[in-house]
């Protein structure tokens, strides 16, 4: 492939997308900047940071319902400052691969077929970043898209990680564990190998953002997972639930006469912090708040973050090393603190000032466990992915 050409990601979410923008040098993508356009704004805006400028392109008019629309005018301004016309290819984040995608794909009429098939295993973003494929496919068509999948970093979960304990006959129809923030992971498992963590450390990563979850790795691979079948199993989340009895919903379908769709909204939308609270989705708030709904989430939440590194060290056989990542997991002290306090007997110790300063190196100095505070980069794995897959189409 061409030295300097362009990598464009597109990470759709429920409500933003954000773009990265790469230089290809090499068998890597070099990031010369990000973008976010976020489709709750009034009026919508493209709002870019370009190797050390911010910039800011209002779109007055702007239909925030016809993102074809939307993206055709981003890119129209964007070409105005990067090369659009050595653009290579378009990464796009797909949170579910199901089975069928255990690495990143060239986007083929097939593999979107099969994408659009997996839609109903993650409603809550799936649909978006659907929405996006087709809109760049219809405004660039001869640009090559790839897709970089949440759930392919934990295909190497062993068997016995991803069964459910129901008939078998479910399972071999895709009902079984899958897990997700594999790209997060992905480059969590790349950053500890660069920083010379040994090949054999049993390492568990702590991806505590709005969603929210683990993952128990060893050589680099994902053993183990806090999420299954859906991104709302796991840990609590900002509005989502994290694991719930099943009982528990049978009881609200049942007796107390809530309809599929009331289930589904709350447990995605009205459950986690927000839930327990009854404040706030937003941990920052709920920390400076002095209602003890505040407090309870919080606690809530870092009991069941220190309850799943446990169980996940059990599947790991011990614990070498503990990584804080994503939003809260990288700059939230307090956080860090209270998961820590819980984990003391595994060998979890933090140095306070290292800790409130977010260093990377935040563990005690005699602690058994290594803990670290690691900043994730999923779109710079989008990028590397999407010119792996070009190297590859060249032979």
């Amino acid at each position: 492939m061409t030295e300097g050409g362009l990598i464009l990601t597109f990470n759709a979410g429920s409500s933003t997308v954000k773009l990265g923008f790469y230089r290809v040098e090499g068998a890597r993508a070099t990031a010369l900047g990000r973008g976010v356009i976020d489709f709750r704004d009034e009026p919508l805006e493209f709002r870019v940071t370009l190797e050390g400028r911010r910039l800011t392109q209002p779109l007055p008019g702007a239909d925030a319902q016809d993102m074809g629309a939307v993206l055709a005018r981003s890119l129209d301004w964007l070409g105005g400052h990067l090369p659009l016309d050595r653009l290579r290819a378009i990464g796009h984040r797909v949170v579910h691969g199901g089975d069928i995608f255990t690495g990143p794909a060239r986007i083929d009429p097939a593999t979107l077929a099969r994408i659009e098939d997996l839609a109903s295993l993650a409603p809550l973003h799936q649909p978006q970043s659907l929405r996006l494929i087709h809109a760049m496919r219809s405004l660039l068509p001869d640009t090559v898209q790839t897709a970089s999948f949440d759930t392919a970093f934990h295909a190497t979960n062993p068997p016995i990680a991803r069964r459910f304990a129901i008939p078998r006959a479910l399972h071999d129809r895709g009902v079984k564990r899958y897990g997700f923030h594999g790209l997060s992971y992905h480059f969590i498992a790349g950053a500890l190998r660069r920083m010379g963590l040994p090949s054999d450390a049993r390492v568990v990563a702590a991806h505590l953002g709005s969603g929210a979850s683990l993952c128990g790795m060893a050589g680099g691979r994902s053993l183990d997972t806090s999420m299954g079948f859906s991104t709302i199993d796991g840990i609590p989340m900002a509005t989502r639930s994290g694991t719930l009895d099943p009982g528990v919903l049978l009881h609200l379908l049942g007796p107390m006469g809530m309809s599929l769709a009331e289930v589904e909204n709350m447990l995605y939308r009205e459950s986690g912090l927000l839930g327990v609270s009854g404040i706030d989705a937003d941990s920052r708030e709920l920390l400076e708040s002095a209602a003890p709904e505040a407090a309870e989430a919080i606690e809530l939440f870092c009991f069941r973050i220190a309850g799943e590194v446990a169980r996940l060290a059990a599947t790991l056989g011990g614990l070498d090393a503990l990584v804080f990542t994503a939003g809260i997991g990288e700059n939230q002290p307090r956080i860090r603190a209270m998961v820590a306090d819980r984990l003391a007997w595994l060998g979890v110790a933090l140095d306070a000032p290292a800790n409130a300063a977010n260093r990377i190196e935040i563990g005690a100095d005699r602690a058994r466990v290594r803990c670290l505070v690691i900043p994730t980069d999923e779109e710079q794995v989008i990028a590397d992915q999407a010119v792996a897959l070009l190297s590859a189409d060249r032979g």
